[in-house]
């Protein structure tokens, strides 16, 4: 793959990334683009992992604010994120991907830093908004960068190795986090976040090495006809018939596409919220077998990410890969529910099964995932369809903790088995809902 930037003329076109014969090995590891966007991820998530193992305890011993101050801070940034995604997705169609993403790092460690120096709550909420805000925006326009410099034929594979290392990075940043937690001290919380504020200007110097491609419509980044402009306009549809082309909004079989994803997507909250509050309230496992069960998934992702997305490169293997992933999150739910009223090591052995199964669908289903986001969109609105992918995550990330902990966990085993009764009917749902975003995929514009 060439890193030399595209010519600043409008015409020709950038020419696609040369495929590779079928006998070829990707050889990622060693390709210059997959090396600087691992870079910059690890660098990122280290930071990442620093602030998540050490951010509750300096907004509750630091800065002196009760869980309820932070739950709604929380959720009031969760729905910032929820608004961010979309316009951060237009805004790298518009101006490019690389350039957009340069600017949120910068606003990303200004409001991190911000963390560190805080001092009234109104003024704490705004942060969490902004940095919230800022992560999801950042991972719409990491999308849209990730369509424009990675060929399609192995996109997947990389995005795998790239989950991998971004898990790598985050339990570095974790254990680093556990150091700076075993100190207790204000200046510590402080340094850490500054470090973490300080990770997001240093991933600008791999990204500088990332090429600036911009989607073949005949423009260049920066110009604004080279952008999907989500209005439509009087062009031939995907069928061939006079009439709009939609936009990423308006583009339904994508939405609905979208929604089931977020639906499977759900099950970071199941490891992250629902199996924790499982394990203390519900069952005799012990305590400490939270942080196994997060470590668990963490090794095993970076073990098996890679491997889950060999081979899920075309639309029918994706959907495949994703249904997979959302009958074994199911089974998860139904195997975790099995953990109550049982003796503490059968509770124990229960619940490490259940996160290898949703570590299981956890892999397969992202494989599959990452593959319908990108090749059910028109490559000239990564961003705008990216965003609006990004937002269905939002969504669940917003309003699962709430679904959890008020319609699964109150009701016991029968909450365990509905929530696995909607992943299963999400997962079975996608390959035919595909099959239709497929056939309705916009035409690129002439």
């Amino acid at each position: 793959m060439s890193t030399a930037p595209p010519s600043s003329s409008p015409l020709p076109p950038p020419a696609p990334p040369r495929p590779r014969p079928s006998g070829e090995k990707p050889g990622l590891v060693a390709d210059p683009v997959v090396r600087s966007l691992g870079l910059l991820i690890v660098v990122n998530a280290t930071g990442n992992g620093l602030f998540l193992a050490i951010s509750t305890l300096w907004f509750t011993r630091g800065l002196g604010y009760s869980t309820g101050q932070i739950g709604l801070a929380l959720t009031l940034a969760g729905l910032c994120g929820v608004l961010a995604a979309y316009p951060a997705g237009r805004s790298a169609d518009r101006y490019g991907a690389k350039r957009v993403l340069a600017v949120l790092h910068v606003f990303q460690a200004a409001a991190m830093a911000g963390f560190a120096l805080v001092d009234t709550y109104p003024a704490f909420v705004l942060l969490a908004c902004a940095v919230t805000a800022g992560s999801r925006a950042n991972a719409a326009v990491r999308g849209a960068l990730y369509a424009h410099s990675l060929p399609a034929a192995t996109r997947t594979p990389a995005l795998g190795l790239l989950r991998a290392v971004n898990n790598a990075g985050i339990g570095a940043g974790a254990a680093l986090g556990a150091g700076v937690a075993a100190l207790d001290h204000h200046g510590a919380y402080q340094a850490a976040i500054l470090v973490d504020a300080l990770t997001f200007l240093l991933a600008l110097l791999p990204l500088r090495a990332v090429p600036a491609v911009h989607p073949a419509t005949g423009g260049s980044a920066g110009r604004p006809g080279a952008a999907d402009r989500t209005g439509g306009s009087d062009r031939p549809d995907s069928s061939g018939l006079p009439g709009r082309r939609p936009g990423a909004l308006r583009d339904r079989p994508y939405l609905a596409v979208t929604a089931l994803n977020a639906i499977v997507n759900m099950l970071y909250v199941v490891l992250e919220v629902a199996l924790p509050l499982w394990l203390a309230g519900y069952t005799s496992a012990p305590r400490p077998l939270v942080g196994v069960l997060l470590v668990l998934n963490t090794v095993l992702v970076v073990a098996l990410q890679v491997r889950a997305s060999r081979g899920v490169t075309e639309l029918p293997a994706a959907a495949r890969a994703f249904r997979l992933g959302g009958l074994l999150t199911a089974l998860a739910c139904v195997t975790a529910a099995a953990a109550a009223h049982r003796a503490p090591a059968a509770a124990t052995v229960i619940l490490l099964a259940a996160v290898l199964l949703l570590t299981l669908g956890e892999v397969t289903s992202q494989a599959g995932s990452w593959t319908l986001g990108y090749a059910l969109a028109p490559d000239h609105a990564q961003g705008a369809y990216q965003g609006v992918f990004q937002t269905g995550i939002s969504l669940t990330q917003a309003l699962g903790p709430v679904v959890v902990t008020t319609l699964v966990l109150p009701h016991g085993t029968v909450g365990w088995l509905v929530l696995g009764a909607v992943f299963s009917g999400a997962a079975l749902a996608l390959p035919p809902t595909a099959r239709r975003a497929e056939r309705h995929r916009p035409a690129p514009p002439p």
